[in-house]
């Protein structure tokens, strides 16, 4: 208890206390009552990451989920090499997320990268894939299900093999085919899987900060800076940090707001 106190509840309430102050780093604390959460309101960047980290996180997250679901139905079958398919589905999970970043710059690069090298030879122009506002965001978004969807996949996977295959054949014995089996049998019987993954996944998105970091630093402009993202540059580069404990704890809350409706609402679809 003791450990946590310090490593947890210590900076989580120290935190809180120096989102009402003005410091520096290494000056004095003036407390400053709410002025850091009255300025976010005229934050023309916290609104760009705010909007960014809402487009990421949406864009992202029905993607890791079905894609990983999809994958997981698939490998869940009898095939020939299935193991070394199901680990090169989840290679990129153990891959740094700077060197899966910087491997992803080159594939995006404008002039030499592998995409565009493909789109010129079937006649197509070059995409500006991450320094133009209309394609850095969604090359991100890529980059993000790319690199987590093999960690859905393996819960997925583990929750459909404990479905008991009894169930299935007296399904088929009753004639159900197979969309029906799986709307009415495997659904249901993964749901608690579904929602663990719903909520890691909507935590990881909103917090995203390594892959726009090194891929486009947040830009061009601002067009692909996060909310987390944007507290390290007030944090460590402009040195505001009480400004930087009031983002993040506006993160907190927007966090913490989500995953309470995702429990409320679950009570209606999970079943244990």
């Amino acid at each position: 208890m003791a450990v946590i106190s310090v490593f947890v509840a210590y900076p989580i309430v120290s935190s809180f206390i120096l989102s009402f102050q003005d410091w520096n780093l290494v000056g004095t604390k003036e407390w400053t009552g709410f002025t850091n959460y009255q300025r976010l309101s005229k934050d023309s960047i916290f609104k760009d990451a705010l909007r960014n980290t809402a487009y990421f996180s949406f864009g992202s997250i029905p993607g890791k989920i079905l894609l990983a679901l999809f994958l997981a139905l698939l490998l869940n079958k009898r095939v020939f090499g299935l193991k070394a398919f199901r680990t090169i589905y989840f290679l990129p999970v153990v891959c740094s997320s700077v060197a899966a970043a910087l491997m992803w710059q080159w594939l995006y690069d404008t002039n030499f990268g592998f995409l565009n090298f493909l789109l010129r030879k079937i006649g197509l122009g070059p995409v500006p894939w991450i320094t133009s506002d209309k394609w850095a965001m969604p090359s991100v978004i890529a980059v993000s299900v790319w690199k987590d969807v093999g960690y859905n996949m393996v819960i997925f996977l583990a929750s459909l093999q404990d479905v008991p295959a009894e169930i299935y054949e007296a399904a088929k014995i009753d004639g159900a085919g197979r969309w029906t089996m799986f709307r009415y049998i495997t659904l249901p019987l993964i749901s608690p899987a579904t929602l663990f993954v719903t909520i890691m996944s909507v935590i990881s998105s909103f917090r995203v900060f390594d892959v726009t970091t090194v891929l486009t630093g947040g830009g061009p402009g601002t067009a692909t800076i996060s909310l987390v993202q944007y507290i390290y540059k007030c944090a460590f580069q402009f040195f505001r940090m009480g400004y930087a404990s009031a983002v993040a704890y506006v993160l907190f809350l927007i966090v913490l707001g989500f995953t309470i409706l995702q429990m409320r609402f679950a009570r209606r679809w999970v079943h244990y």
